[in-house]
């Protein structure tokens, strides 16, 4: 394996790819001595791991040869410009046209059309036979926004999409039962604080501690049926009393209801029909009808006063359409949070990771409240058009904590590009509501860790989780390597349970079994089938295909599993990393 990158995410693959799947690892970075390359360069040297490491300024072809990836299996590109990532993956599949590529991306639509490239230009390399190589395009803040929302928010954890379907994790009490049809129990959790690490996916008839709960998968319906409908930018739940003050809505009824007397009262007095005497009565208000000469003097009476109501329609319709232009200007402006606003969730940051969280949130429908420090920020645009209101300043500031009401809200997510603006934020914020559950996403794994355990130690009645966002997205990443699609991760604690599909094959440990002989306690458990997969679509589990039947999901605990299966499991890192070791040893001895 050849990673090239020199952040946190590249040393966690070099982690993973070595610990769990038992491969040896190029990484290729600029210096040795910069950013992560003394801890990747550790790896090999105070560690003993299989890691050699390729000090270059950029991948060249000549530094990918040296590195190795003509005898490559995958190659991951983690840097974080886009441009660069695809120039080097132009590159190696040039070099390689059997590699597997898996890039971080932060433009989805680029990503998606350069993935397309690269797998065209493996499959006209392949000169007409099966082209072996695969192309994945992932964004670290994508697979790890699910994460650290489910991490946030109590009762709407995770939420997992899967082949047009939704997989959603939620806390059940003993006896209790969830909204959607429960799939597996992925672990049990202690009452009070938890400090304890929970059991995960344990067996079936192991007993729940007393205030304990179980954390279930359940299915709900497609992603349509709770996606809440996005708004129009600047007119989201506008009302159309909002277009006008309460003032000027009396001012123009009692006008109307003015006009109405008169035309009432003219049609008493000429014996006209209603109708034609509330004409007539508009036309006096406009001073556009004939002088009533050769009327009555009651007549003539309701005619000027009339004529002195017109006098005030000029000025309500001026100041109506003031106020209208002046609502919609600030419908187009940033949302202040309402004062009586509760129980919703703060959002500090809105770059890169933080837009993506906002899409979750929004998506389950939950109140949110973000706080931005720069106007310009990729997410600003998107909380507008959401109608999520955004307090703009420096969260570590006085009074801008205050703003969002942090107080009256249940949790915090603290996804900043500072750590130390996150840890600052998330302690003052701990201090106004001792209470809030604070779920901090840190860039640094080693201080994620010491700040979870300070902060649970020093809160013990309040719910605390610190993720670094490359601890969250590493397994995508490493799966895809491997050949592998996760298809979601669920935070459970400092633990991540990753939703996989899996190849049955020949694996000793599924093939030949059934659903319940295949559960391994702690390790993994099938939650879905594809009957009719067949073996070679192991290395392309987006299952984003357009023909049914769907998945089969919480399949008979009888039914066997046979070698043309392809299974949807709910495993831990070991877990996938032990199935898919053994489903690759297999492949190759053959």
């Amino acid at each position: 394996m050849v990673v090239c990158g020199q952040d946190t995410l590249a040393f966690r693959l070099a982690v993973e790819l070595t610990t769990l799947y038992g491969r040896s690892v190029t990484v290729v970075v600029r210096s040795r001595t910069e950013g992560q390359g003394p801890q990747i360069a550790a790896l090999a040297t105070e560690r003993g791991l299989p890691v050699r490491v390729v000090e270059a300024p950029e991948p060249t072809p000549a530094v990918l040869a040296a590195a190795g990836i003509r005898e490559a299996a995958a190659l991951a590109l983690t840097g974080s410009d886009d441009q660069a990532n695809v120039q080097a993956a132009l590159r190696a599949r040039r070099l390689n046209p059997h590699i597997r590529l898996v890039l971080r991306v932060y433009n989805r639509r680029l990503g998606r059309r350069v993935g397309q490239l690269l797998d065209r230009t493996a499959a006209a390399r392949a000169a007409g036979a099966v082209p072996e190589a695969s192309t994945t395009v992932l964004s670290t803040s994508a697979t790890a926004a699910p994460a650290l929302v489910s991490a946030a928010v109590s009762g709407h954890p995770a939420v997992v999409h899967v082949d047009g379907r939704l997989l959603r994790a939620a806390e059940v009490a003993p006896g209790g039962t969830v909204g959607g049809t429960e799939l597996a129990t992925l672990a049990v959790l202690p009452a009070g604080p938890r400090p304890v690490a929970p059991d995960l996916l344990p067996a079936a008839d192991v007993p729940v501690p007393d205030g304990g709960r179980r954390l279930v998968l359940e299915l709900l319906g497609h992603p349509e049926e709770v996606r809440r409908r996005r708004r129009l930018p600047g007119l989201g739940g506008l009302p159309v009393a909002a277009l006008f003050s309460r003032r000027l809505r009396i001012a123009l009824g009692s006008l109307v209801a003015l006009l109405a007397a008169f035309a009432g009262l003219t049609s008493v007095l000429t014996g006209q029909s209603p109708v034609h005497t509330a004409y007539l009565a508009v036309l006096d208000v406009l001073a556009i009808d004939d002088p009533a000469t050769a009327e009555g003097p009651a007549r003539k009476v309701l005619q000027i006063l009339t004529a002195l109501s017109g006098l005030l329609l000029l000025p309500l319709l001026t100041a109506l359409a003031l106020e209208a232009l002046g609502t919609f200007r600030a419908a187009s402006a940033l949302r202040r949070p309402p004062r009586g606003i509760s129980g919703h969730v703060v959002l500090l940051g809105l770059g890169r990771v933080g837009s993506r969280v906002l899409d979750r949130l929004r998506e389950l429908d939950l109140p949110v409240v973000c706080v931005e420090s720069d106007p310009a920020a990729r997410g600003v645009a998107r909380a507008r058009a959401y109608g999520v209101p955004v307090v703009l300043g420096d969260a570590t500031q006085d009074g801008v904590l205050e703003a969002a009401r942090v107080g009256r809200s249940t949790a915090l997510l603290a996804l900043t590009a500072n750590d130390s603006t996150n840890l600052e934020a998330a302690l003052s914020a701990r201090e106004a509501n001792p209470g809030l559950r604070v779920v901090m996403g840190l860039f640094d794994d080693d201080f994620a860790a010491d700040v979870y355990r300070a902060l649970r130690d020093s809160y013990p009645a309040a719910e605390t989780r610190s993720h670094s966002v490359s601890f969250l997205s590493a397994p995508s990443f490493a799966s895809a390597m491997m050949g592998r699609q996760v298809l979601g991760a669920i935070a459970v604690g400092r633990q991540v349970l990753l939703v996989a599909a899996v190849d049955v094959g020949d694996h000793p440990d599924l093939a030949g079994r059934t659903v319940a002989d295949a559960h391994r306690t702690g390790a993994w458990q099938v939650i879905g089938i594809d009957l009719n997969a067949p073996a070679d679509r192991a290395a392309d589990l987006g299952l984003q295909r357009r023909s049914r039947p769907e998945l089969q999901w919480g399949p008979p605990a009888g039914r066997v599993l046979g070698a043309g299966d392809l299974v949807v499991v709910a495993a831990t890192r070991e877990g996938l990393a032990r199935l898919l070791r053994r489903a690759d040893g297999d492949a190759a001895a053959h």
